[in-house]
């Protein structure tokens, strides 16, 4: 089907918001990640890197005539004299961050449209999408109230200002969400579920509404309550919250046209440090607490906050997102703190983008680069949205990782959702990233060894058909790649 891409989308306009501080983060030269992308010389010699491969390469393949199939497995040569530029280098003794898992949100919007999937459609949908065996997508993000991908306006306690949140309910989420999430948990128990709002209710907020505006400090105390209740509710469901941010998107109000806020740096450490981690503390709630959960950009304020140690008794973890500045960013944060976990918590696509169903490779690098700066997961924006985009309060053209016609029961597989298996489908929970090396145009790469001791490598090829050199010790394999393509290899 034929698609018309519009014009004014939500990356264009975050884009345009977060220009003062990309101008700024453009004037300071990036470091890199770790030597995961350093130029090699062909003619260097193959360092050991590891054990020597003991098995041939197991190969799977999406292009423009195949989605993750499987290829012919490849054998290791005595490796070349003379390797290719076309080549990328292991070094398997270099090892660096873990990784958690991957996954995608599920909205309102999302839980929505695969609830009116018919019972036996929704339920091979949700086999595929999260068994183990399957796509096995694990680290899935909630809503805490309305995002613009929902149906309705709502939060827990929407009304005239009560502090003591004697109105706070989760009832809209029983209908078609909590038990959606309860299922999915049912089907890979290794689900870990992380929420964030997108604003608070209005009447915490300076323009009572969650449509934008920026909060008030005189309810952070309530607003810290919020985010207990919210938690201890969803508990007593069933669905257990692992992690959450406070704010989805923290520096926009997004023109006031979807439920969003504003929060000063100084707001938020406030929030964080003198509010939310003091009751979580008091209650021994175990929850997470992520900060930012917002833009590459954004990378200085997070630093900042960082350095304050009453700040970071209580959060030690990062969510990005990518809409405005570079994954090396967040490689400045690693650089002066060392120890603070990342992820990259949202990636949208445009449902009407003429590329949809197949810019698999475009959001293969997008994994593959925040995996080499230090990122534990890759989380797409909505699961699903049906074939409008809808339901939507916000007016960006958000796709999902699947769009669900309601009508049809017709499933769309995005060019994201191809991406995303080759990574699910191959990278295991606790498989820790390793150091690859190329000086290759147009190629991305991204190493990792399974708990089990088997190892993967991702490749990406956004350039013309070739064939990739892979060193590994005093081995080597040639791997064909067309055009448009991502080869996922595995080996022992």
């Amino acid at each position: 089907m034929k698609r018309i891409k519009k014009i004014g989308s939500r990356r264009a306009f975050l884009k345009a918001s977060a220009l003062g501080l990309g101008v700024l983060g453009a004037g300071v030269s990036a470091l890199a990640s770790d030597s995961a992308q350093l130029s090699v010389s062909p003619s260097t010699p193959a360092p050991t890197g590891g054990p020597e491969p003991a098995s041939d390469i197991a190969v799977w393949l999406t292009d423009n005539k195949r989605r993750f199939s499987a290829g012919r497995s490849i054998p290791w040569q005595p490796a070349s004299l003379a390797p290719s530029t076309d080549s990328v280098r292991l070094i398997e003794t270099n090892k660096f961050q873990e990784v958690l898992g991957f996954g995608g949100c599920f909205s309102d919007a999302a839980c929505y449209v695969i609830n009116q999937l018919k019972a036996p459609a929704r339920e091979q949908l949700l086999h595929e999408m999260f068994h183990p065996s399957e796509m096995g997508l694990s680290v899935n993000r909630t809503c805490i109230g309305a995002a613009d991908s929902a149906a309705t306006l709502y939060s827990y306690d929407e009304g005239e200002p009560d502090p003591n949140l004697e109105r706070f309910s989760i009832d809209h989420d029983r209908e078609y969400i909590l038990p959606l999430l309860r299922r999915v948990r049912e089907i890979n128990p290794e689900t870990f579920y992380f929420s964030s709002p997108w604003s608070p209710p209005g009447w915490m907020k300076w323009n009572k509404s969650m449509l934008g505006g920026s909060m008030s400090r005189q309810y952070l105390s309530s607003y810290a309550q919020y985010f207990l209740k919210f938690l201890q509710a969803y508990a007593a469901e069933g669905v257990t919250i692992q992690a959450i941010t406070t704010q989805n998107e923290i520096d926009t109000d997004q023109h006031g046209q979807m439920p969003a806020c504003t929060w000063s740096q100084e707001c938020d450490t406030e929030f964080i440090a003198e509010h939310l981690g003091q009751l979580f503390e008091k209650t021994n709630t175990s929850t997470r607490i992520w900060i930012l959960d917002h833009n590459f950009v954004y990378w200085g304020r997070v630093i900042s906050q960082l350095d304050d140690p009453d700040f970071r008794r209580y959060a030690n973890s990062v969510a990005w997102h990518a809409y405005t500045g570079d994954p090396s960013m967040a490689s400045k944060v690693h650089a002066a703190h060392p120890d603070v976990e990342m992820y990259y918590t949202e990636g949208s696509t445009d449902y009407n983008d003429p590329h949809y169903q197949d810019d698999w490779t475009k959001w293969s690098k997008t994994y593959t680069d925040v995996l080499n700066n230090w990122c534990r997961a890759g989380v797409a924006w909505n699961m699903a949205t049906d074939e409008r985009g809808k339901p939507n309060i916000g007016p960006y053209p958000c796709g999902g990782i699947l769009i669900i016609n309601p009508h049809t029961q017709e499933v769309t597989r995005s060019g994201q959702y191809w991406a995303l298996a080759h990574f699910s489908r191959t990278i295991r929970r606790g498989a820790r990233r390793f150091e690859s090396q190329s000086q290759a145009a147009n190629l991305s790469h991204v190493a990792v060894a399974n708990p089990s001791g088997q190892k993967v490598l991702i490749l990406t090829n956004l350039g013309a058909a070739r064939t990739v050199q892979v060193n590994h010790g005093l081995r080597s394999a040639q791997i064909p790649m067309e055009e448009n393509s991502v080869a996922s290899l595995v080996w022992n």
